[in-house]
């Protein structure tokens, strides 16, 4: 399934559907929808009408495992809309009546995707803002990451054997990877540090450089995907957006110490939380192997599921990026040193 083969759907379901709460938008004018952007999970179109524009994203799976995801897109997206770093959501359909997937629209960013090398500074101010966004405890609709290295041990342990496991596994790659997975079944028990001293708040988890909308007219920046928001600690993002698959995912860039550490830094000035401040890099330095090998797992899953076919969204840029880094050299660079510490 991609973009072009769900449009007919698409645009039947907009003129069909009942839309008069999204601003702007006039029930029977004549309407325009485009391609806008695909990914792995979620299909997103431009619907355009009389001068307006917004975002019509259809969701067509869910790592989260949850049958509810486009709601749960939706009411982080509300929870954020006061933040003026992400986009205000106006609509979600879950109903299946008139398409056979969920629904959401949402404001439309227009603009170009993060820069590393221009918008370091502006993404950790950024961070900061979405990071202090208030949580209601009584009525707080985002999964807790009560147990964080756990909860990504767990994960890499679901995603990793669909490789480890498959005859078209490299057998070296295979055994190196399978060192790493007990790793960090051993080494997760660090997390007792994030459970006695908590810092939590809602964070977004997918932060390559894609899923920011930078407009240089304006000179500002946003978080576009909410696809997988957590209540949690604030080093899963911040580590996440320096890591090396993260860097290269939609660019050659790969973050030096010394960015890193600039990045880190204005962070720290920026968000108004004395403590976390004070203890972030120790936060970010526990994350950092548990994040690396969660991005290699996905990789590893997704590149056997395009070896089978068995993949929903066929997309080759990310099918050559996920094999560039099932690379064993790249693995050992990413790896040996918590392997050759314990």
């Amino acid at each position: 399934m991609d973009l072009r083969t769900l449009y007919p759907e698409v645009a039947r379901y907009i003129s069909a559907a009942n839309l008069y709460w999204v601003p702007g938008w006039q029930s029977g004018a004549p309407f325009a929808v485009e391609p806008l952007a695909q990914g792995e999970y979620n299909l997103n179109y431009r619907l355009v009408q009389n001068g307006h524009a917004w975002v019509f994203r259809v969701n067509i799976g869910s790592q989260l495992q949850r049958a509810d995801q486009i709601k749960y897109e939706f009411r982080a997206l509300r929870l954020l809309q006061e933040s003026g770093v992400t986009p205000t959501p106006y609509y979600v359909d879950d109903s299946r009546e008139l398409l056979d997937y969920g629904v959401l629209i949402m404001e439309y960013l227009p603009g170009e995707k993060l820069d590393y090398r221009r918008d370091l500074e502006t993404a950790a101010r950024l961070f900061a803002r979405v990071h202090s966004m208030p949580v209601p405890e009584d009525d707080n609709p985002l999964i807790h990451e009560e147990h964080p290295l756990t909860m990504t041990y767990k994960e890499c342990a679901r995603l990793l054997p669909v490789y480890l496991d498959s005859e078209l596994a490299n057998p070296a790659l295979r055994d190196y990877l399978r060192d790493v997975l007990a790793w960090a079944a051993e080494a997760r028990h660090r997390e007792r540090f994030f459970v006695e001293d908590p810092c939590p708040c809602i964070i977004n988890t997918e932060v390559n450089s894609g899923n920011f909308i930078a407009n240089r007219k304006r000179d500002t920046l946003h978080l576009v995907d909410w696809e997988k928001p957590l209540y949690g600690d604030p080093s899963q993002d911040l580590s996440h957006f320096c890591a090396p698959m993260t860097t290269l995912w939609k660019s050659n860039y790969r973050m030096s110490q010394e960015d890193k550490q600039r990045f880190i830094d204005v962070y720290k000035t920026a968000i108004a939380a004395p403590h976390l401040a004070n203890t972030l890099e120790a936060r970010v330095a526990l994350r950092d192997p548990f994040n690396y090998l969660r991005g290699i797992s996905w990789s590893a899953m997704a590149w056997v599921a395009y070896q089978t076919g068995e993949h929903a969204v066929r997309n080759e840029d990310t099918f050559h990026k996920v094999t560039s880094y099932l690379d064993l050299t790249f693995l050992r660079v990413l790896f040996d040193p918590y392997l050759n510490s314990s």
